[in-house]
């Protein structure tokens, strides 16, 4: 049994970290730091409650910590963990530099621990869905791929100020972490990038608009998120020479595990009917449309290759490498976009 620390009980830790780490057989929520309150004992009976993180990490039991923080908390949390021999898995954006996840790359290779990215909308049902229609080429030679993740939220969140601190990274290291993440995934590393990063709602604070074009070879990416949205656009747009696929609507994980502190053995991720993609494809000169029924998503696949990885029995699964090449790319896309020009990746200073 892997016994499990949490760092952090805010949405992170009590939406996310926390169940799915109760949900996975070979992994126990042990303890959790919650410094002034005891929300996590209330409602994980039995898990031990540390005050400081240097408690924590000196709990020799713990094998694995989870770091889900605000943003420019990561590097310093995982950075002693590592140090304390613990594997680890940190929320996205690992970082909120390439800088800082490259330092933390060979430190954890230096001292032998697995740390991996928390970047769990690999496992939405709506891009495994993508993945495997590309895969089965039911598009044809894809041109044009578009991914896109809007919501009405026309003043800051009460509950999560932090977020609108523009030393946070705003919603390009929030949504565009997982954004740029999945083009990576699907296509490996573009040839340019450019981006328009913006502040659209009133006041001052971070940004919370972004639209980046990623240039592939015969291919264009288009990955945007926004806050202004009253009416969503669709999920997925893609374009192949066959036909098109498009998306409406978003995993329904979220929205239900802030229900749940754990997930039962009944259906999970399934999406409503309503919201299943559309694919139109060229068969003998005639337009053929039809629904697809998308794979149900399940984040608990990110924490049972979690285990398998600290067993020594798979590959973690998502690599530092990988969190990194999303961190500079978003980097990129900062600069294209105060430049007001496209930006050519030069991908030589990726670290091993």
């Amino acid at each position: 049994m892997i016994r499990a620390g949490l760092i952090g009980f805010g949405l992170g830790g009590r939406v996310f970290h926390a169940p799915l780490l109760s949900s996975v057989e070979g992994i126990e929520l042990a303890a959790i730091v919650e410094r002034t309150t005891n929300h996590a004992a209330e409602r994980y009976p039995g898990i031990t409650t540390y005050r400081s993180v240097d408690a924590m990490l000196a709990d020799s039991s713990l094998a694995l910590i989870v770091v889900t923080t605000p943003n420019d908390s990561h590097f310093q949390y995982a950075k002693q963990a590592i140090e304390a021999g613990k594997h680890v898995v940190v929320d996205k954006p690992m970082c909120v530099t390439s800088a800082e996840i490259a330092e933390l790359m060979k430190l954890a290779a230096k001292r032998g621990v697995m740390l991996a990215p928390f970047h769990s909308r690999r496992f939405d049902g709506d891009f495994m869905t993508v993945r495997k229609l590309l895969l089965d080429g039911q598009l044809g030679r894809l041109v044009y791929f578009e991914s896109t993740m809007d919501r009405w939220r026309p003043a800051p969140t009460a509950r999560m100020p932090w977020k609108n601190d523009p030393a946070q990274g705003g919603l390009l290291l929030d949504l565009g972490t997982h954004l740029a993440d999945q083009p990576l995934a699907l296509f490996g590393k573009p040839e340019a990038v450019d981006a328009e990063i913006r502040r659209e709602r009133d006041g001052e604070g971070a940004n919370d608009s972004f639209t980046v074009r990623l240039r592939y070879p015969g291919l264009t990416v288009v990955v945007s998120a926004n806050t202004l949205s009253s009416i969503e656009r669709p999920r997925y747009h893609l374009r192949g020479i066959r036909g098109n696929y498009v998306k409406r609507g978003v995993d329904p994980q979220e929205a239900a595990l802030g229900l749940v502190t754990r997930i039962g053995d009944g259906p999970w991720g399934q999406e409503p009917v309503r919201h299943w993609g559309l694919l139109a494809v060229d068969v003998d000169g005639g337009m053929v449309t039809r629904p697809i029924e998308p794979i149900p998503g399940d984040y608990r696949l990110f924490y049972v290759a979690v285990r398998d990885a600290v067993l020594g029995k798979g590959p973690a699964p998502v690599t530092p490498a990988e969190a990194w090449r999303v961190a500079r790319l978003l980097e990129w896309a900062e600069e294209s976009s105060e430049k007001r020009g496209e930006i050519v990746c030069d991908w030589s200073g990726e670290p091993e």
